[in-house]
């Protein structure tokens, strides 16, 4: 084994020490760092490629989350019995860990970078993806790979009107804000939030309160690369080749070609021209200028190409911060035209329509039964979904081709934003208990397609007569910043996501914020930005819930009649199994003859699920009659079953579907006041009589009396006598 040195470094945070590692592992890779946090540990690498990649205009960066499952003391499933594609929440982790490192490196950086994170341990009170961050930028730190950080990373919570760092799973079930930031030591880099409709001003003073933690783990880190460097541990940066800026070029070209781009946008705003129509303009005056240029700089068609897209996105911020007009001639706070309809396909549960611009979703809601649930079996406690969104975005949304594979992971991030931002106003399973399926169709894209899959999910909840605590909408905001100058832009549409520093998604009530989702491409925001951007979204969420009281105001009081009819019971745990019946018989029974679903929780809640209303509620009163408890002293209005010479069988609570009902025994003795030498002479298979209960034998048999349910006349000659009895049942 190598003599080499191992570097551990510990920092207290919310109560608990972080330690970060280097030397003992993974030491080929370009930076290695084991994390570890309570009893969760995480093994992160960052590791480059030798030479950059010719031909690309994009820094190539992935960020692979593997989760292992002996991690948490589990054998996977199937018939493999090893881990397969990464799970939502891996895809999920992923993406954390990539939006804000991704824009602190050098914008000509062309390597590939690659950061493995590798989960070995979790305990459930440290989750592995904060520290997986922390590890990713203390990798690249003593890498030899260029990076502009440290960046730090923290989870903010709410509890009990206080703020708490990194809180327990405990903390967590009590928290109205599960907050995330990410930033650097000057300014935050990342925001992800869900929320039960907490205040702008709780979302900034929790930003604020997780910023002042990161700004001591970049001190950490900072620290950390110093002494792997004294201990040879850390490898001094690479020297990046400057590119030949062609400034005598530039110079003979730059004037013309200002001009030009100048006067195409103002043209684009003046007609208001959509998506298509100013894509195909702006590209074919790019055409024109690449052509007339090209016959005095026959090689530099990709020099000239990558100028006019710099002119066109400096000319188009321009126009945004000097006279606040947008390419689409729209002002910094206009919305674009909005159109909604609810009920737009006849057989489904519940749909929606939201048009925002030349943004389009169609969301479709379905209701099922509560064995429909998803089970979640990853490195968390296992539990179950009962809530779920799913975004698809199909290529013709955006007027192209490509092959329809698996969800892609922009996919499974902007469903599990939506699912985040509706999940606090759905009924609990009380309420309202049923499984429910949202699935977004993006139609059109041109922009804040997961904000539009927020509003039309919502009005398809309402449609579907799903009673949501209160309706909801979610817009984009942009920002455009040059040194001192900014401006905070309403809507974002695709071309100013993509020409412009931030994308900031809000989605909420008009009560409060439900999530938050950010994203740039500075180096990091302040807390006034933030503040801004944020009560610009609250005018804006307003305005879109208003349009939606045009439309529907309140979720319907009736389902579809295309829907199941779910029907809630509580049982006494100890009767379930006569519910089940000996391997499941008599459940299958009664699903068998009914039709309907059944689902059966241990603490006794009982879920029954049907097409048919009446088949669901003659489910409900079999099981009713199954387990209803008999207790001592009650009077039925019983069937003789059976004739014995020791008494008769009463069927006092009847069967269903030739399922047994409840009877009991009454002795002999217990047939009349006066001596009974023969049953016969009493009753007969098939009588009617009132009897009463009177406990149960030794064997949980049940005693019935009819003697005790018999009024007694009392005559001074002959004694007690029997009075008739009466006909009319009390039960």
């Amino acid at each position: 084994m190598s003599t080499q040195p191992v570097l551990k470094k510990k920092l207290e945070i919310g109560g608990r020490a972080l330690q970060i590692e280097t030397g003992r592992v993974a030491r080929q890779s370009g930076g290695a760092v084991l994390v570890s946090y309570g009893d969760t540990v995480v093994l992160v690498t960052a590791t480059r490629s030798k030479e950059p990649r010719e031909g690309i205009d994009f820094f190539p960066l992935t960020v692979d989350y593997e989760e292992r499952l002996y991690a948490v003391g589990k054998i996977p499933g199937g018939f493999i019995k090893r881990e397969g594609r990464p799970s939502e929440k891996a895809v999920l982790s992923g993406r954390l860990i990539d939006r804000p490192i991704r824009p602190l490196f050098p914008e000509n950086f062309r390597h590939e970078v690659q950061i493995i994170v590798t989960v070995l341990s979790v305990d459930q009170d440290n989750v592995p993806e904060i520290i997986s961050l922390i590890g990713a930028s203390a990798a690249l730190q003593i890498s030899e790979i260029p990076f502009q950080g440290p960046v730090g990373g923290v989870i903010v919570g709410l509890v009990d009107d206080q703020y708490v760092i990194n809180p327990t799973l405990k903390q967590t079930d009590k928290s109205k804000m599960n907050l995330v930031v990410a930033g650097t030591t000057q300014a935050v880099m990342m925001v992800e939030a869900g929320a039960q409709e907490v205040t702008e001003a709780d979302v900034l003073e929790g930003i604020a309160y997780g910023h002042g933690i990161i700004k001591e783990i970049c001190a950490f880190i900072t620290s950390f690369r110093e002494e792997a460097l004294t201990l040879g541990l850390a490898k001094p940066k690479i020297e990046l080749a400057e590119p030949d800026p062609k400034t005598e070029i530039e110079a003979a070209v730059i004037n013309e070609l200002t001009g030009t781009v100048t006067k195409a946008v103002e043209h684009c705003q003046v007609e208001k021209l959509g998506k298509m129509e100013r894509d195909d303009y702006l590209e074919k005056t790019k055409a024109e200028l690449l052509q007339s240029f090209l016959n005095r700089f026959p090689e530099e068609e990709v020099f000239l190409s990558n100028l006019i897209e710099k002119i066109k996105k400096k000319v188009i911020r321009r126009f945004i911060l000097k006279e606040g007009k947008r390419i689409d001639g729209r002002s910094l706070k206009e919305i674009r035209p909005l159109y909604m309809e609810v009920g737009v396909l006849p057989r489904t549960h519940g749909s929606a329509l939201f048009t925002r611009g030349q943004t389009q979703v169609l969301s479709v809601v379905t209701l099922g039964a509560v064995s429909d649930e998803q089970i979640l079996d990853g490195l968390g406690i296992e539990e179950s979904k009962r809530f779920m969104h799913h975004y698809n975005f199909p290529p013709y949304s955006t007027g192209e081709t490509r092959f329809m594979r698996a969800t892609s992971r922009r996919e499974t991030g902007h469903g599990a934003l939506v699912e985040r931002a509706l999940e606090t106003l759905i009924p609990n399973e009380e309420t309202f208990p049923y499984t429910i399926r949202l699935v977004s169709e993006v139609l059109e894209s041109n922009g804040s397609t997961s904000m539009g899959s927020v509003c039309s999910s919502c009005l398809a909840l309402m449609d579907a007569g799903v009673p949501i605590k209160a309706p909801i909408a979610g817009i984009a905001m942009g920002l455009i910043k040059e040194d001192d100058e900014l401006a905070i832009l309403t809507d974002i549409q695709g071309l100013e996501d993509h020409l412009g520093d931030m994308d900031f998604k809000v989605a909420g009530t008009r009560q409060g914020i439900t999530a938050l989702q950010m994203d740039i491409k500075i180096a990091g925001v302040t807390g006034e930005i933030l503040e801004k951007a944020l009560a610009q979204a609250l005018e804006a969420r307003l305005f879109i819930l208003a349009k939606f009281q045009e439309v529907i105001t309140v979720p319907r009081p009736e389902l579809s009649p295309y829907a199941p009819r779910i029907f809630h019971m509580i049982i006494d745990p100890e009767k379930i199994r006569e519910v089940i019946g000996p391997g499941g018989k008599i459940i299958k029974k009664i699903i068998e003859e009914t039709g309907v679903e059944i689902d059966i929780e241990d603490d006794g809640r009982v879920f029954i699920a049907a097409m048919d209303p009446v088949a669901g509620e003659k489910a409900q009163e079999i099981i009713k009659n199954l387990t209803k408890e008999v207790t001592a002293g009650e009077i039925y209005n019983g069937q003789v079953t059976r004739v014995t010479d020791f008494g008769c069988f009463v069927e006092i609570i009847p069967g269903m579907l030739g399922l047994p009902g409840k009877e009991g025994l009454v002795h002999i003795s217990q047939l009349a006041h006066q001596r009974v030498n023969k049953v016969e002479d009493v009753v007969k298979e098939g009588d009617r009589v009132i009897v009463k209960v009177i406990g149960y034998d030794d064997h949980g048999r049940l005693k019935l009396s009819r003697k005790e349910a018999l009024p007694v006349l009392v005559d001074k000659k002959t004694g007690p006598q029997n009075k008739r009895s009466p006909h009319k049942s009390m039960h």
